[in-house]
């Protein structure tokens, strides 16, 4: 098994679908509010882990657009744990050097929290530590399905032509355009699937299922993910050098 403290050879980008804070809770039988509560002390201490080690990196699965199909009690309870991390975290991380940047779709969103998440983009813009994002009211499908309407609003106005379209120039029309792709994807909880989580940018991803729940999700399991990684040996559909000796 690797070693806790294995950092030698740290991804790129971590992207890390949050799993697992209803089942934490209902494990303890406490409600489901807590388990999330739980959760974002999982975010500080994975964030600050981050910050500590160096990672360029780190995107983090908040909320999904199939969130909104959850009970309103449990949202509006979850939109205020996102604005209670805004006002209590963003000046700290602006002082830690670190980039903040929300993808998703913007126009569901409450004003303040929309105020908050362009003020906390704003204020922490000209940063070069860790790059920090929220993947908040955030879908794949509907991601790549507005890039594809953009490209063809392009093509029909005579701005570029099919033949441009490329996995590149169509990877900047995403929400995700000028970052670099996760190299390494982790998911707590057990659940193995990607639930609309950065479909298009995953394509040569590493992925680590976890058992843990999220709110168990510290320093310790995050360090021990990355040791993991630190084993894989990435070919990007290449064969290994010794295959071929």
């Amino acid at each position: 098994m690797p070693g806790r403290d294995a950092t030698a050879s740290l991804p790129r980008h971590v992207a890390i679908i949050m799993d697992g804070n209803g089942r934490w809770a209902r494990k303890r039988h406490l409600p489901r509010s807590a388990g999330h509560i739980a959760g974002v002390e999982s975010v500080r201490v994975v964030v600050r882990t981050a910050i500590e080690i160096g990672l360029a990196n780190l995107t983090l699965y908040a909320f999904s657009t199939e969130n909104w199909k959850r009970p309103l009690i449990e949202v509006n309870h979850l939109m205020t744990l996102f604005r209670g991390y805004f006002r209590k975290d963003v000046h700290e991380l602006h002082e830690m050097n670190v980039r903040m940047r929300i993808i998703g779709n913007r126009s569901r969103a409450a004003r303040d929290i929309l105020s908050m998440i362009e003020e906390g983009e704003r204020l922490t813009a000209n940063n070069t530590g860790l790059n920090l994002v929220f993947a908040f009211d955030y879908g794949a499908q509907e991601e790549i399905v507005a890039a594809a309407r953009d490209f063809a609003r392009a093509v029909k106005a005579g701005a570029t032509k099919p033949d441009a379209i490329t996995i590149e120039s169509f990877s900047q029309r995403l929400q995700t355009g000028g970052m670099v792709d996760p190299d390494f994807v982790i998911r707590t909880s057990g659940e193995r699937r990607l639930s609309n989580f950065l479909l298009f940018q995953s394509a040569y991803s590493e992925f680590l299922f976890l058992e843990t729940m999220w709110p168990d999700f510290r320093r310790a399991e995050f360090l021990d993910a990355l040791g993991h990684f630190a084993q894989r040996e990435r070919r990007f559909g290449a064969v290994a050098p010794e295959a071929v000796a």
